[in-house]
């Protein structure tokens, strides 16, 4: 299993706890419940192959630290959203933006520009052209105004 494969099974964990307001400790038991996993397996080409153990850590460590930080994480999405509060953003398009802000500020082994590229080609698989521009955009911001990094360039162009 790629990295980029755990990084959307955290957020679609991410997005079903904040959904159901769920722990994501408890939600991952269930979910990585071998009789569980093998059902989605059938439906999803994502889940044919379980992570390993560090994929699993992974997993794991991003989820809880979204939902740990989510408020903060929120704020910070809100400020940079321009004019849009977090309740307006479609609910995946806000995972996918949680758990890449929780991987810029919490997880010094990712690179940010990994973080924000993997964010935006994520999106593409859930979201409109016009959302991943937003998710870039909002992603491109927080890097620029709290990271004092330059965002990396644009994925297809988008701003």
């Amino acid at each position: 299993m790629t990295r980029t494969a755990a990084r959307e099974i955290a957020i679609q964990l991410c997005f079903a706890a904040a959904s159901a307001d769920l722990d994501p400790r408890d939600l991952a038991e269930r979910f990585f419940d071998p009789e569980h996993y093998e059902s989605l397996a059938q439906e999803n080409e994502l889940f044919r192959e379980r992570p390993d153990e560090r994929q699993m850590e992974y997993i794991l460590r991003l989820t809880s630290l979204c939902a740990e930080h989510r408020e903060e994480i929120d704020a910070l999405i809100e400020r940079y959203a321009r004019g849009w509060r977090v309740e307006r953003i479609s609910r995946t398009a806000l995972a996918v933006l949680r758990c890449a802000v929780c991987e810029i500020l919490y997880m010094e082994d990712i690179p940010n520009a990994a973080a924000i590229n993997e964010a935006v080609e994520l999106c593409k698989g859930y979201d409109e052209p016009d959302t991943v521009a937003f998710v870039n955009g909002v992603l491109g911001g927080i890097m620029r105004g709290e990271q004092g990094e330059t965002a990396p360039e644009a994925v297809d162009g988008q701003e």
